[in-house]
């Protein structure tokens, strides 16, 4: 993947090095990811839920962290491919008459850190916060993502990258409201909706990038077969089998493998957000 000579917009608020949150207690994945659920499909605070799940205790304090652009690889590549899927969707917005916002930030941390949904930790993987509109990202991440998941290169890691930018995109459009009519959970809840879009959407900007950028970001068709084996490696049936050794499509929340790969795939392969729209499709 072709990445280096991007351009970087310094959208980065990076609070590596910072540690880990005091006063954090036993939350783990299982509480963050019940938070960000209860957000998007009931309405409810992810502070609220997050108080009852470590006892109702005092929210922990964050320092800001640095912004500006990373003089590090790892914090460069975050900032250039973040930097590409805004313009590909400022042109997208522009095209259709809207005026597109870019995140508040790409924060980078570690271990864990507070954020406007409640406290984040490294455990859950990369997530996007609608309150305060930042994409959190550990980049321990990259090595789970390559170790654990079988998901190696940039474009893999450009792949996540622009998917939970993806969500910042829904979150823009007032698509999330969409997915509190349809349930946290199943096989075609609003959540499991809501992850297809962001991964075809993904695909999106994965079609426009080099066009975008002037060849400065692109994607050869080896990377976007990178792309779509993260896509697959992070499928509920896949993550499933992985922990329980079997599969229950009803605690589905993002997804199967086959699934999200067919709608990276559609977003690659149009180019079209329209034809992102899980929500009103009739196959998943």
């Amino acid at each position: 993947m072709q990445w280096e000579e991007g351009e970087e917009s310094g959208n980065i608020e990076d609070r590596r090095g910072f540690g880990p949150v005091a006063g954090v207690g036993g939350l783990g994945v299982g509480g963050v990811v019940l938070a960000l659920i209860g957000y998007f499909v009931f309405g409810i605070s992810p502070q609220s839920t997050m108080n009852a799940v470590n006892g109702a205790g005092p929210a922990a304090q964050q320092q800001e962290g640095v912004r500006g652009a990373p003089s590090d690889r790892e914090g460069r590549f975050v900032d250039v491919i973040a930097t590409s899927v805004d313009e590909v969707w400022a042109q997208i917005f522009r095209q259709q008459g809207q005026t597109y916002q870019p995140p508040a930030a790409e924060v980078l941390y570690d271990q864990s850190t507070e954020t406007g949904c409640g406290l984040g930790q490294s455990a859950m993987g990369p997530f996007y916060c609608p309150q305060d509109r930042k994409v959190y990202l550990d980049l321990a991440f990259w090595q789970e993502l390559e170790s654990r998941f079988g998901a190696s290169g940039d474009a893999a890691r450009a792949y996540v990258i622009a998917h939970e930018m993806g969500h910042h995109v829904q979150n823009l459009l007032g698509q999330a409201d969409e997915a509190r009519q349809l349930g946290a959970r199943g096989a075609t809840s609003g959540s499991v909706r809501l992850e297809l879009q962001a991964d075809c959407y993904a695909g999106v900007w994965a079609a426009h990038v080099s066009e975008v950028t002037g060849g400065k970001v692109a994607l050869a068709p080896s990377d976007i077969e990178d792309g779509l084996r993260a896509a697959a490696a992070v499928g509920d049936d896949t993550l499933q089998k992985q922990a329980t050794g079997q599969v229950v499509p009803d605690s589905f929340t993002h997804g199967t493998s086959a699934q999200r790969m067919r709608w990276f795939r559609a977003g690659v392969s149009t180019g079209d957000p329209g034809a992102c729209d899980t929500f009103n499709a009739a196959r998943l």
